[in-house]
C-alpha cells in the first residue's frame, strides 16, 4: 500500500484540516490495501469542495455526506488519502489553476499534468496515491492520463453516478479513475463499474482511425504505427477507419464547444455572476464564451452529436475496438506561454470530442512515448463495454 501523505512539493493535495476520526474504510473489502486520492469537485463527509476557486470555497461549509463513488470506495476498503486540486471549477485542459498553483507530474517534472483533474494524476503519478478519482468533461482525465504516464477511463456517459459533484456540463460529465498498474486499475472497475451492458469483446475489430492521425506531427504517428507493430500479434492489423463518419472535425469541435459552453454557463453562471467570481486566465474567458455566445444555433449543434454518435455506433457495432494516441502531442512544457496552450488544447479537442459526443468510453493506457517522455495510446468501445476495454488493456500490457 502506498502510504498516501500530502507532500508540499508536489502540489497536489489541498491542504485542508482532517476532521476529527478521518475517514474511516472498511477493514476488508476487494479494494483493501489501496490509497486513494479525490478531486477537490466531489464532496467528502467533514470536508469542504472548493472546486479550484477560493470563492467556492468559502460558500461550501462542511460537508456532511460524500459522493456516493467516495462511499463505494471507502465501503470497499480502500483508504482515503486526501482530496486533490482541480483546475478552476474543472474547466481547463492545462493543469494550472490560477489561485492554487500546478500539481507536479511525476513522470515529466518539466511539463504540465493537464487537467482539469490534475492534482489527481499527480498524486498517482508521484506514487502519493494508488488511485485517484478525477472527472471528464472534455478530457479531464484522459489528457493527465496521456502526459503522466498513467492508465485512465472516460467511461460511458451516466455510468458512475455524480451525485454530490460540482456539475460542470451534464451532458458530458463523467467520473473516471487513474491508477499506474492495470490490476489495481481493474479491481477498481470491478468496485466501481458493475457488469457491461455490452456485448463481450472477446475476439474485437481492431480499428485505427485514419483521419484522426492524419491531423498529427509526423512523430505521433511514427510512434503510433510502431506500437500498432510491436502489438501486431495481440491485435493483428487494425483496419483504417474514418472516425469521424466524415463530419469535418472543426464542425465537431465547434458543436461539442457550444454545448459545453451553454451547459456549463447554465450550471455555473448565476454563482459567477452573483457572487462576482474571480477566475483565473483561460477559465475566465471560456465561462464568459459560454455566456455570450454557446447558445447560438444550439439546436443545429445538437443534432451534430445526434447525426454524429449514430455513423460512430454504426462504425463500432457491437464489437469494434478504435485505436487513436489520446493527445495530439506528449505534455507541453511548464514554461510554454498561454497562447501555445491554449493552442494545445483546441488541438487536443478535436481528438477527444469523438467520446464527448459519442458518450461512447475511452480508456488511456501509458503504451507509447517520445523521447522518453509518455504519450497515452486510447481505446475506444461501443456504450457500455468499459470493463471489456480493461481486460483486453490487459491483454496489451501482457504483449
Amino acid at each position: 500500500m502506498t502510504t498516501a501523505i500530502p507532500s508540499e512539493p508536489k502540489h497536489c493535495f489541498v491542504p485542508y484540516p482532517v476532521p476529527p476520526g478521518g475517514t474511516p474504510h472498511a477493514p476488508g473489502g476487494p479494494l483493501a490495501g489501496l490509497s486513494f486520492a479525490v478531486k477537490d469537485i466531489y464532496d467528502v463527509a467533514g470536508y469542504p469542495t472548493g472546486c479550484g476557486n477560493p470563492h467556492m470555497l468559502a460558500l461550501s461549509g462542511t460537508k456532511t455526506a460524500s459522493s456516493p463513488v467516495v462511499d463505494t470506495l471507502l465501503a470497499a476498503g480502500a483508504a482515503f488519502a486526501g482530496k486533490v486540486i482541480t483546475d478552476e471549477l474543472a474547466f481547463s485542459m492545462n493543469g494550472n489553476n490560477a489561485h492554487f498553483g500546478a500539481p507536479r507530474n511525476g513522470a515529466a517534472p518539466d511539463r504540465i499534468t493537464g487537467g482539469s483533474s490534475s492534482g489527481s494524476a499527480s498524486a498517482v503519478s508521484c506514487g502519493l496515491a494508488d488511485i485517484a478519482i478525477g472527472s471528464d468533461t472534455g478530457g479531464s482525465v484522459r489528457a493527465p492520463a496521456s502526459h503522466c504516464g498513467l492508465i485512465g477511463l472516460r467511461p460511458t456517459h451516466g455510468r458512475i453516478s455524480l451525485a454530490n459533484c460540482m456539475p460542470l456540463s451534464p451532458g458530458f460529465d463523467t467520473c473516471g479513475w487513474f491508477a499506474r498498474d492495470i490490476a489495481s486499475f481493474a479491481r477498481v472497475g470491478e468496485v466501481l463499474l458493475g457488469p457491461d451492458t455490452a456485448a463481450p469483446l472477446a475476439t474485437p475489430r481492431w480499428l485505427a482511425a485514419a483521419d484522426v492521425l492524419a491531423l498529427l506531427d509526423p512523430a505521433v504517428q511514427a510512434v503510433f504505427s510502431a506500437t500498432l507493430d510491436r502489438l501486431s500479434f495481440a491485435i493483428g492489423t487494425p483496419t483504417p477507419v474514418q472516425a469521424s463518419g466524415g463530419v469535418p472535425f472543426d464542425t465537431l469541435y465547434w458543436s461539442f464547444r457550444h454545448l459545453q459552453g451553454q451547459q456549463a454557463w447554465q450550471s455555473l453562471g448565476a454563482t459567477i455572476e452573483r457572487y462576482n467570481l474571480q477566475l483565473g486566465p483561460g477559465v475566465k474567458e471560456r465561462f464568459a464564451w459560454g455566456r455570450d455566445t454557446a447558445s447560438t444555433d444550439i439546436a443545429r449543434h445538437a443534432e451534430v452529436q445526434r447525426h454524429f454518435r449514430t455513423r460512430f455506433a454504426a462504425l463500432l457495432g457491437d464489437d469494434g475496438v478504435l485505436l487513436l494516441p489520446t493527445m495530439p502531442h506528449v505534455a507541453p512544457l511548464l514554461a510554454e506561454p498561454e497562447s501555445s496552450l491554449d493552442d494545445y488544447r483546441n488541438r487536443a479537442i478535436r481528438m477527444l470530442c469523438l467520446a464527448g459526443l459519442s458518450g461512447f468510453p475511452q480508456l488511456s493506457l501509458p503504451l507509447m512515448q517520445i523521447d522518453g517522455v509518455p504519450l497515452g495510446l486510447s481505446l475506444i468501445g461501443p456504450p457500455g463495454s468499459d470493463r471489456a476495454l480493461i481486460t483486453l488493456a490487459a491483454t496489451l500490457f501482457q504483449a
